[in-house]
């Protein structure tokens, strides 16, 4: 086997990157996406980068700070990485800015919708500005003007923007806030001869500053945007002991500080070295952009056109056979399993078990792990009915879900108010897994009804991203399942279990076994295959695997969504490995497992990625799929997935996101619209 070393992996940022590339690529996707729908892509984008600043670029700089002896435990160079990471980004924001001037504006005006900066405000527009500027701007500016060698720094409020306004024959500086936070980005002013215009609030603002500083000559107006540290979550990637360590090592550390400071990059140097100076914040967090920040605000673009044709045509819901049609959720399952398939099937579905269950008199037990607590759903309602029943309700709350702790602590209080049992996360372990189980009294006996998922218990979520789901009321999954929450409750250690995967008990070891099995069958010549589907892939020791199964000859096809430290391709490595990332109109979020062994194929679906977190830090639960119509039914889905050659992008060493495409004479296949029309001809 070929030897391993740190050049053989990819780093996870930098891979991201790579990712959050192909976000770009469907803005710039004319034929596929339309034209709001592009703009959702810029929007994506520019999310995606503020979280990853937030977390991944701040905890690199927090690495920079700890002791030399603990870096190399690591195997860490955090300058080096967050230099590259910035050219990397410095060059995808010009692209990002070409696609907005070039191709976004230009087809805007195409269909009569007109954006207008400060320089267009004339005549009937200047009216309509100064109305809305007294109306709805006014009172929520914050206007400073500071002296450097005399006043303190100006605290700029994390993913804000401002404006930065210098002046002539003055050092003075002068900030004013852009409250997107309060009011609506976008100003619809006006419609006229069937034209459309609409304006940013940034414009109308930087349009009244010279009344905002009645005293002084304005030089120049730019746009800034301050991004500061969320967390640190080093215990996604390093051990306990390691990540105490570390901790220790940064106890003095400040949450909040700067981790990027987004700029117009037509400031000039001497403003930019200014700016830097009186900010206090480091050459390397100093970023170029375009004249406008914040461009998730372009989730709320108005369209007043109402033009069916800028959107995505939208698909209407199957209707699952058994599920839809079923006035009683527990006999059905009875009689099989059944799979859901998010966002083409309703989430109602899980709804209505639930729902059924907290008002049926058998019903003794609901016990359910909750990672992203919608804000208010059938789901929660549900819940809170089955406690007004006299139900027991066990709870598992995940309150380090990243951005979602608030909520998701304010619900476990709730429900704890309601009488429900409610345990939240562990030190230094997350619950990541989706279950659910319904224990009911069936002629004198407890009979246990399941569902695991791919995805998040969300109804909202569940419209955009790609999952699956599980129903069953198989004896043995349910005594399994059961033993998963008597972990999760305190009453066991281990869950002794032998089907379903449960990490970090069985997960990796079973996977293992697995790859070495067709490792096996692939040296004595034996047909030896594996298809996967997942999120991410990080974990050092399963990559390492999947190289020696690729040397020994099985043929290994992944789908990655995200990020991949695994180099596919690689001749004497990887070559046996041939990996693509699909990305479009929904966000693919479903894990899924296949293992040919030997014929007897194994299948798995759940909530766990190839990561050190998902197998040794986290609860994960993955289900086996034995039921023969489910097991056809997911490998058809996986297989259409797998022949995708209009979305899906080839992963390959030089991480240039070409385009898969399809070969002569061979059909064109969009998976997502493929698997639509596959599951409305199963369901019909």
């Amino acid at each position: 086997m070929k030897p391993l070393t740190d050049d053989t992996y990819r780093h996870r940022d930098l891979n991201w990157l790579s990712f959050n590339e192909r976000v770009l690529q469907e803005a710039e996707d004319v034929e596929n996406n339309p034209l709001y729908e592009r703009l959702k892509f810029l929007a994506i984008y520019a999310t995606n980068l503020d979280e990853f600043f937030r977390v991944r670029v701040s905890q690199l700089r927090q690495l920079k700070r700890v002791k030399k002896r603990i870096r190399k435990q690591l195997s860490l160079k955090p300058n080096a990485i967050v230099k590259e990471i910035k050219a990397t980004v410095e060059a995808q924001h010009k692209r990002f800015g070409k696609i907005f001037r070039e191709q976004i504006i230009p087809e805007l005006e195409t269909n009569n919708i007109y954006l207008l900066d400060a320089k267009s405000y004339h005549g009937q527009f200047e009216t309509l500005i100064n109305g809305w500027y007294q109306a709805k701007i006014k009172e929520h500016l914050e206007v400073k003007l500071v002296n450097p060698t005399e006043d303190k720094k100006v605290f700029l409020e994390d993913q804000c923007i401002y404006f930065f306004v210098t002046f002539k024959d003055s050092q003075q500086l002068g900030f004013v806030n852009i409250p997107s936070n309060k009011i609506d980005r976008f100003v619809n002013l006006a419609t006229i001869k069937q034209k459309h215009y609409i304006t940013f609030i940034d414009d109308i603002i930087h349009y009244k500053i010279p009344e905002l500083f009645p005293n002084a000559i304005i030089e120049n107006i730019y746009e800034i945007k301050m991004s500061r540290d969320a967390e640190l979550y080093l215990d996604d990637e390093v051990d306990g002991i390691l990540a105490d360590r570390i901790y220790e090592s940064l106890k003095r550390r400040h949450k909040g500080q700067p981790t990027r400071l987004l700029y117009d990059a037509s400031m000039s140097k001497e403003d930019t070295k200014r700016l830097r100076k009186f900010l206090k914040v480091g050459k390397v967090d100093m970023m170029p952009g375009g004249r406008y920040h914040n461009f998730n605000d372009f989730f709320s673009f108005p369209d007043p056109t109402n033009n069916k044709a800028l959107h995505y045509t939208p698909m209407p819901l199957v209707k699952h056979t058994a599920l839809e049609e079923s006035t009683d959720l527990f006999e059905t399952l009875r009689q099989g399993n059944h799979l859901v398939h998010f966002p083409f099937m309703s989430f109602n579905y899980v709804e209505q078990l639930v729902e059924q269950a907290a008002s049926d008199p058998k019903v003794e037990e609901i016990k359910i792990s909750l990672y992203r607590v919608a804000s208010q759903s059938p789901l929660t309602t549900a819940l809170l009915k089955a406690l007004g029943n006299g139900k027991k309700v066990f709870i598992f709350i995940e309150a380090k879900a990243r951005f979602d702790e608030e909520n998701n602590i304010r619900w476990g209080r709730t429900f704890e108010d309601k009488g429900a049992t409610v345990i939240y996360s562990y030190p230094r372990i997350k619950v990541h897994s989706k279950i659910l189980l319904i224990k009911r009294k069936e002629d004198g006996r407890n009979r246990r009804y399941i569902y695991i998922g791919t995805g998040n218990f969300n109804a909202k979520t569940s419209k955009i991203y790609a999952d699956h789901g599980f129903f069953s009321a198989d004896k043995k999954l349910g005594k399994e399942l059961n033993r998963v929450f008597k972990v999760l409750e305190g009453d066991l250690i281990v869950p002794r279990n032998k089907h379903l995967l449960v990490s970090p008990f069985t997960t990796r070891r079973t996977f293992e076994k697995l790859i070495y099995s067709e490792i096996e069958a692939a040296r004595e010549g034996k047909p030896a295959a594996i298809k996967i589907k997942m999120n991410s892939l990080e974990d050092k020791d399963m990559i390492a695997l999947l190289y020696k199964a690729s040397q020994a000859g099985v043929e290994i096809r992944m789908i990655v969504r995200g990020f991949s430290s695994l180099i596919p391709g690689v001749k004497g490595l990887s070559e046996n490995i041939y990996m693509t990332s699909i990305l479009d109109r929904y966000l693919e979020h479903g894990r899924m497992y296949w293992f040919y062994h030997g014929g007897d194929e194994r299948m798995y679906i759940g909530s766990a990625d190839w990561m050190t977190r998902n197998l040794d830090r986290r609860i994960e639960v993955l289900v086996p799929i034995t039921d023969e119509n489910c097991k056809k039914e997911l490998k058809d889905i996986l297989e259409i997935q797998l022949a995708d050659n209009i979305k899906a992008r080839i992963q390959n060493k030089e991480e240039n996101n070409a385009f898969a495409k399809a070969a002569i004479d061979s059909p064109k296949v969009r998976s997502q619209y493929a698997i639509f029309e596959y599951l409305k001809e199963k369901h019909n």
